[in-house]
């Protein structure tokens, strides 16, 4: 450091003071720091905890310091930090862009400057706090400086009036998250047009709450090049951050796939969460698995996803769980080396051929019966298992939630004359699904290879929806599945009406689209609007022997097993 041992010696003492925790600092403090600023010509600050302990001394340089990593204080679910910084200004300046960004970031009690004028030996103070509901300004508020000699401050009221109204300016949608539950702002960094942007925002939005996350904010940038470390630029990046530290979020999602080395240099800014759209998909599929087959397949898809990013370990690593509360392999598996999580994986594997046998078995007496097979296929919360409970007379659970269900379900439809096919149900798909879920849920997907019909369903009322099904379109490629005859159902028109109120245009096209894919149009919740699909599928298997539709029997749907 360039200092001389009574000087370090000096400055070692400065940890021996005592400051009321009603006050800001002492005179006495504030002048033997002012004495040792001058003598060593460079910058002095010292962080005080709110029982007037001296916990941090810091020294800079002429024009700033660098304040360090304050792993002792961590902000988790606190608005402050717990922590006030004072520092000295040689030239008598104000506070510069730097030390508000700091005060901003690492959410201080409070910052003060003392002011050494060199040409008239005067000293002053400046403060500078946070404040509640900025909106677009600055998060913080500067006040005039004051002679140091006349400034008092009420430390222990400020800090406690400060925290109360911090607390109540969090957002509504902050406050109404119950049992710990997540706050997040969403994150988009792309080159796509706005309103596509837009578009997988929204969906990103359904992903979170799905997962019981609050989104407090959205984010979007279209940057001309991307930031190799943030993604996004890093001017905005501390903004985002910041805006979240104001809101009280806990959890920055971003919709596009972080690196490892981005999350690590994003949670280098902060104490916040960082996952990026793929880890929140595996967070929802690890709540959603219940049969033996999902369970196994997420874990493996989990697995697959941390294993490059074991580049480190420590905070940063910490902040890589397993999702949004710490489901599936989460941080203990993150804490094994590599050959263990292979070691692991391996074996899932493994144990996924095994049931994935049983399945062919399954399949092979079902080929054997002679029987049509159907399968469901679509976007996500399209309604598929609502379908397959009004055909079939089934219960499989539904909800409108992405991925609702995520577990095959296989029942036997009947119809007149003593006809059956048999009906499956598969998980949903949707836009950049994750590689690894493909690659585990491929097993799960084999049940689609011996369909003699894949039905597409098609949430007719979502705006999106000639996306939606353009991206199903593009994964049953990917599967290797285009040639399957299809028929394609645009359900939910019982909402037709209300979206025709809203938008006479969105309904236009859902009709031109309709046609153009020759759609069968239903209402999975309507029993009565499935007559032209059952008669479609009739004449699919049976052509020339179709007969009036009659209500299905109690006994249309039988469980898996009896197949």
């Amino acid at each position: 450091m360039g200092l001389k041992p009574s000087q370090t010696a000096a400055l070692e003492r400065l940890y021996r003071r005592r400051v009321s925790p009603d006050e800001l600092l002492t005179p006495e403090l504030a002048g033997r720091m002012v004495e040792l600023s001058r003598e060593i010509r460079r910058q002095i600050g010292v962080l005080i905890d709110r029982h007037g302990a001296v916990e941090y001394v810091i020294v800079g340089d002429e024009k700033g310091l660098f304040i360090p990593e304050l792993t002792d204080y961590p902000l988790g679910r606190r608005l402050l930090r717990g922590l006030r910084f004072i520092h000295t200004h040689l030239k008598g300046e104000s506070f510069s862009e730097d030390d508000l960004t700091d005060l901003a970031l690492l959410r201080f009690d409070i910052m003060a400057i003392i002011q050494i004028h060199p040409d008239d030996r005067r000293l002053s103070i400046q403060t500078a706090a946070l404040v509640p509901n900025a909106g677009a300004g600055h998060p913080y508020r500067v006040e005039p400086s004051l002679p140091l000699a006349s400034f008092r401050m009420d430390f222990g009221s400020f800090v406690s009036t400060l925290e109360q109204s911090l607390e109540t300016a969090v957002s509504s949608d902050a406050r109404e998250v119950k049992g710990g539950g997540e706050r997040a702002i969403l994150i988009s960094v792309t080159k796509q047009a706005r309103e596509e942007a837009e578009d997988s925002l929204e969906e990103l939005k359904e992903l979170a709450r799905t997962a019981g996350v609050a989104v407090l904010d959205t984010v979007i940038q279209r940057p001309r090049q991307f930031n190799p470390r943030y993604l996004m630029g890093e001017g905005k990046m501390r903004e985002v951050v910041i805006r979240a530290l104001q809101l009280g979020a806990t959890l920055l999602v971003f919709d596009q796939e972080l690196l490892p080395a981005q999350v690590r240099s994003i949670s280098e800014m902060t104490e916040l969460k960082v996952i990026d759209r793929s880890q929140l998909i595996l967070d929802i599929f690890a709540r959603r698995a219940t049969s033996l087959d999902g369970k196994v397949q997420v874990e493996l898809a989990q697995l697959k996803y941390i294993l490059p990013r074991l580049t480190g370990r420590g905070v940063q690593m910490s902040r890589l769980m397993g999702g949004i509360g710490g489901r599936g392999p989460g941080e203990t598996k993150l804490e094994t080396d590599r050959r263990r999580i292979r070691d692991r994986i391996a074996k899932l594997e493994r144990e996924l051929d095994e049931l994935s046998r049983g399945r062919q078995q399954r399949r092979q007496r079902r080929v054997r019966a002679g029987l049509p097979i159907v399968s469901i296929v679509g976007y996500t919360n399209a309604g598929k298992s609502t379908l397959l409970n009004a055909l079939t007379r089934s219960e499989v659970f539904t909800e409108n939630l992405l991925f609702a269900t995520l577990d095959t379900s296989t029942r036997r439809l009947r119809f007149p004359r003593e006809r059956e096919v048999i009906i499956t149900d598969t998980v949903g798909f949707i836009r950049s699904l994750p590689k690894s879920l493909m690659g585990a849920f491929k097993a799960t997907l084999e049940e689609l290879q011996d369909a003699d019909l894949l039905l597409h369903l098609v949430d007719c009322s979502n705006p999106r929806l000639e996306e939606q099904i353009h991206q199903v379109e593009t994964i049953l490629e990917e599967l290797k599945l285009a040639d399957k005859p299809r028929l394609v159902v645009f359900n939910k028109s019982d909402l037709l009406p209300e979206l025709k109120r809203k938008n006479p245009l969105a309904i236009m096209k859902t009709r031109q689209l309709a046609r153009r894919f020759r759609a069968i149009e239903v209402s999975a919740r309507e029993p009565a609007t499935l007559e032209p699909l059952l008669r479609e599928m009739e004449n699919r298997f049976w052509a020339g022997e179709t007969t009036p539709w009659e209500p299905l029997p109690e006994d249309a749907g039988e469980p898996p097993e009896t197949l």
